[in-house]
């Protein structure tokens, strides 16, 4: 991502355009170039991008939580003093914007979740005993994707090092067990704010029954689909992604 990172107070963060914020909230091994097609395009339509770099990995490991999070993402939003915003979420971003939701619902315009977690998912939980054999690791992160070229070595080298670095894969743990904890399902059908799903249809990690449940539970939700796609759609068909956004956004007069 050619693009210079911001760092002010406490925060990294990228932020580009102006209009209606939209708060964009990376998975746990994922990155803020995941978002580049987004970054790009939505400026240029009236809305101001802002992506954070969550503290996945520098909280104190008791505080290491999807809670924690979701409190980090509420702190950044009021350092940039947003009241009213779009949080947009892949897979753990996404349920760090149901639980920033289900706690501070009067600031939450609408949501965004493609690949989210929150209900069910395929950890790499069982990946970290073949920790050290990256030929496994390259494998798993290729099950990202429908297309599995979309795992770049760089994409491999990220995930293998993390899973290799002994307190991030602690912190790793710590957050996919307090993800299991946190399921949302109870509080779904409280939630009324407008949500768009948007779904790889072949999504090995959470997939496409996940998608159907998220929309069944949420009372406000549409669900697009995206075929020949996996559980990153934002990355594998960023084109894609951005017109059923658009579309979705214009719906809601957004």
């Amino acid at each position: 991502m050619n693009f210079s990172l911001k760092k002010e107070a406490t925060f990294n963060y990228l932020e580009a355009g102006e209009g209606t914020p939209i708060i964009i909230l990376h998975g746990i091994m994922g990155t803020l170039s995941n978002f580049n097609g987004v970054y790009n395009y939505f400026p240029k339509k009236g809305y101001r991008i802002l992506i954070p770099e969550l503290p996945l990995y520098t909280l104190p490991l008791l505080r290491t939580n999807v809670k924690n999070l979701a409190l980090f993402v509420k702190k950044f939003a009021k350092f940039k003093n947003l009241e009213n915003y779009i949080l947009l979420g892949n897979s753990l971003g996404g349920h760090i914007a149901l639980y920033f939701s289900k706690l501070y619902p009067e600031n939450v315009l609408g949501m965004v979740l493609t690949g989210s977690s929150g209900l069910y998912e395929n950890s790499m939980g069982e990946s970290y005993p073949k920790r050290g054999n990256y030929e496994y690791i390259k494998a798993k992160a290729e099950e990202v994707f429908y297309d599995p070229k979309i795992a770049s070595k760089e994409i491999v080298d990220e995930v293998f090092e993390t899973v290799n670095n002994r307190i991030k894969l602690i912190k790793t743990l710590a957050i996919a067990k307090s993800a299991i904890r946190h399921n949302m399902a109870k509080d779904l059908p409280l939630m009324t704010m407008p949500t768009c799903l948007i779904w790889g249809k072949n999504d090995k990690v959470t997939p496409p029954n996940v998608a159907t449940e998220f929309n069944n539970l949420l009372p406000n939700s549409d669900l697009y689909w995206i075929d020949k796609c996996g559980h990153a759609p934002m990355m594998e068909h960023p084109d894609a992604f951005n017109t059923l956004l658009e579309q979705w956004l214009k719906k809601r007069n957004f």
